[in-house]
């Protein structure tokens, strides 16, 4: 079992910055796989960024790319995404979700997921 604790979301404007963190607990954390996902009101939820578990490989949808960060430190047990140059549309509840081992960007692959965090952005 893990778990995951979420934090860092926020109010913020347009144009800021924001640093989000997870920290896992219960298993050993540098064989899971990291993502983050979000959620928007009446939206699906989608996913965000994610991590190999050595924190070598990183993948982002297109809607970030270039202005969200994912990493992580094996050390402290825990995953961050910076958010930068954020979007009103970026606003939604950011899930941290972990599986074992290999990468994914699909939501249904991720066995653990974290409480959520609210982000919200003013226009």
């Amino acid at each position: 079992q893990v778990q995951l604790v979420e934090s860092g979301g926020g109010l913020v404007q347009a144009g800021g910055s924001l640093r989000l963190s997870c920290v896992a607990s219960g298993r050993t954390f540098s064989n899971y796989a990291m993502a983050w996902f979000r959620q928007a009101p009446e939206k699906e939820r989608e996913f965000v960024a994610a991590i190999s578990w050595t924190g070598s490989n990183t993948y982002y949808a297109d809607s970030v790319k270039g202005r969200f960060t994912i990493s992580r430190d094996n050390a402290k047990n825990t995953v961050y995404l910076q958010m930068n140059s954020l979007k009103p549309e970026d606003a939604a509840v950011y899930y941290c979700a972990a599986k074992r081992v290999v990468v994914s960007k699909k939501q249904s692959d991720y066995d653990y997921w974290g409480q959520g965090t609210q982000v919200t952005v003013s226009s």
